[in-house]
């Protein structure tokens, strides 16, 4: 898939400010941008035009943004849509329900234009690598699971963020601030670094004999183990 070709859909119920990412998205040659004022419109363009990524509002009218993500989540043919959830609200609970619902990630607003772009090119170019193979270990970025041996893992948003970010760069070393700003978008809300090693200890619990390959490098934070 070209980048600029990707089917992107705003769904914000405040013309200026959907008028306002529009204009962001165009000005970088994204061309196939359509637009929605509630969570009913939103749907009707969803399942007529099936869109590769969504910039989901949270208050917005008809159905909510939460209502809307868990309806695209729980549909076999819509789940694939990646969903970012645009937002005032900056509380870890609504972050953590933003994720819960299905979100990939989570922008706060008033947000950086260049952060918007970030995030939306990253997560499309997620689209066009479908999958990553590591050892006995693949990560399916599309569907959003983990098979270990041929058997499924069932990790939380989180958990499976972190093994994305580690199965990409094998030996390289991320800090528990990089992991933690990866996690939250744009810092839009705050929590302790402390909760990174809470998610890397629970992680190689669930990954069992491969939770090894993450190693803690002391000091610093965590790195997947090479394959040599």
């Amino acid at each position: 898939m070209n980048l600029k070709s990707a089917k992107i859909l705003i769904v914000e119920d405040e013309p200026q400010i959907n008028r306002l990412i529009e204009l962001v998205l165009l000005s970088d040659g994204f061309y196939n941008v359509k637009k929605a004022y509630d969570g009913k419109m939103a749907l009707d363009i969803i399942q007529s035009d099936k869109p590769d990524l969504v910039l989901l509002d949270v208050m917005i009218p008809n159905i909510d943004g939460f209502a809307l993500c868990r309806q695209i989540k729980n549909d076999s043919y819509l789940n694939t849509i990646q969903i970012i959830m645009l937002t005032a609200k900056k509380m870890e609970e609504d972050i953590l329900n933003g994720f819960e619902c299905g979100a990939i990630d989570y922008i706060s607003k008033p947000f950086s234009n260049k952060i918007l772009l970030a995030r939306v090119k990253a997560h499309l170019k997620n689209i066009t690598v479908r999958s990553i193979n590591y050892k006995n270990i693949e990560i399916d970025n599309l569907k959003k699971i983990v098979s270990l041996d041929g058997k499924l893992i069932n990790l939380t948003k989180f958990e499976f963020e972190i093994l994305k970010i580690m199965l990409s760069a094998p030996g390289v070393v991320f800090s528990r601030a990089q992991l933690l700003d990866y996690l939250r978008g744009d810092g839009g809300f705050d929590v302790s670094q402390r909760a990174i090693d809470v998610q890397i200890l629970n992680l190689r619990k669930k990954l069992k004999d491969f939770g090894s390959n993450i190693e803690t490098v002391r000091g610093v934070g965590y790195r997947l183990k090479e394959d040599n």
